[in-house]
């Protein structure tokens, strides 16, 4: 049962401004105001799990237009760990990054990167990575990490659950998460710069996601993330969860949806209500020789690029792919397929062209909402991405942005 009394987070260092709502389907572009400046949403947050983005400096990520990343809350609790972080002043002084910083809260790396965790109503009881010596994860402890890391935006501690769950585990974590919610509102010694965010739970069960979107609106948190995707869940399920959410959750405030990195799950989730998303997607594959485009992702290690001279993408304005002669690197997918498997600088150049890509697709998404072209973009992508034959789209993206009165079957 819920308490009588609820805490209150009304007190907030965001403002949150829709500028423009597409007039067919629930994409919208606004301005969101945080401590550390404008970020103007759909946006994309880039994932710098240890204060650092790999492969790139904080200078770099800045002339990509990055406004906001997000830190890992958990990583930076074991190093470089609370005194650390007081003494130098947060996290904004110790990468030097002059822009804003989501944490998330740690529960998530509690469950998934550690073998024994077990989760009491207490928190979340694990061992430690280094020596092996018991540890505990509890809301007010997630929230003073923090408090001490600075961020603009912090999570609250979340009951999580593998997405496929089902049962009365799914509830349980649900409702705790509400109860954490209340725990960590009360925590938070700096509401008025820093701005905690609810988390909605409830697996793949609508009725549950309903109960917790309404118990968590009335908390009246800053803004509210959709948790608890994008854990191997089919897309037909992932987009009715995020659309049955944003058709509950208050629309004066920011929607999140944590985790979700993939250009077309942006795209469609833009079109179903989204304004954030984040992924270590985009990094991550660039350690691997991939390059993200519009036309799809290159693994430019195959043998088919040892002598292909172009652009790593024709037209686009990252660093990487812009001619010398007009300020960038000029690097070919050749020599990328070169130094794919031997040098750091392969990881470096295609993480650069992979964060502008997702970076300048939310800025494109963006544009076509205030223009009310919204709709045209969207097919203009799935076109782009698949090719003349619209056979090859898949039908999760169809049916979701049919829900939404955007039919990507009709010209």
């Amino acid at each position: 049962m819920m308490q009588a009394t609820l805490p209150h987070a009304a007190k907030s260092a965001l403002t949150f401004e829709v500028i423009a709502q597409c007039s067919t389907s629930k994409a919208r572009a606004s301005n969101m105001f945080l401590p550390h400046g404008l970020v103007e949403t759909p946006m994309f947050m880039p994932v710098a799990t240890q204060a650092s983005l790999k492969g790139l400096t904080p200078e770099q990520l800045e002339d990509l237009g990055c406004k906001i990343c997000l830190n890992n809350t958990y990583h930076l609790g074991l190093k470089p760990g609370k005194d650390v972080l007081d003494t130098v002043g947060g996290a904004h002084l110790l990468q030097s990054w002059k822009r804003n910083i989501l944490t998330d809260s740690g529960g998530f790396q509690m469950v998934s990167l550690l073998k024994l965790a077990t989760i009491t109503e207490e928190g979340v009881r694990f061992l430690s990575p280094h020596d092996g010596s018991p540890m505990l994860l509890t809301p007010e402890h997630s929230i003073e990490l923090q408090n001490s890391i600075g961020s603009d935006i912090i999570m609250q501690l979340d009951d999580v659950v593998h997405t496929l769950t089902t049962g009365p585990r799914v509830e349980e974590a649900m409702y705790r998460s509400i109860r954490w919610l209340d725990r960590c509102i009360a925590a938070n010694k700096n509401p008025d710069r820093q701005n905690l965010f609810a988390i909605i739970q409830g697996g793949l069960d609508l009725d549950l996601r309903k109960q917790c979107c309404i118990e968590m609106a009335k908390r009246d948190t800053p803004g509210i993330a959709i948790g608890g995707l994008s854990g191997g869940e089919a897309k037909e399920q992932f987009c009715q969860v995020v659309s049955h959410c944003t058709d509950l959750l208050p629309r004066n405030k920011p929607i999140y949806c944590m985790g979700v990195g993939y250009a077309e799950d942006m795209v469609v989730a833009v079109a179903l209500g989204v304004d954030l998303f984040d992924c270590v997607y985009p990094t991550r594959t660039a350690r691997f020789g991939n390059a993200i485009t519009a036309k799809g992702v290159l693994n430019l290690r195959n043998n088919c690029f040892a002598t292909d001279f172009s652009a790593v993408e024709e037209n686009c304005a990252c660093p990487i792919c812009t001619p010398k002669e007009n300020g960038g690197m000029g690097i070919s997918r050749s020599f990328i397929h070169h130094i794919a498997a031997k040098e750091t600088s392969a990881a470096h150049m295609l993480t650069l062209h992979n964060v502008h890509y997702q970076l300048n697709l939310m800025r494109q998404a963006q544009a076509a909402i205030i223009k009310d072209e919204f709709p045209l973009f969207v097919k203009s992508f799935f076109a782009t991405l698949y090719g003349k034959n619209k056979s090859k789209y898949p039908s999760w993206a169809i049916d979701s942005l049919r829900s939404v009165n955007i039919d990507l079957l009709l010209d």
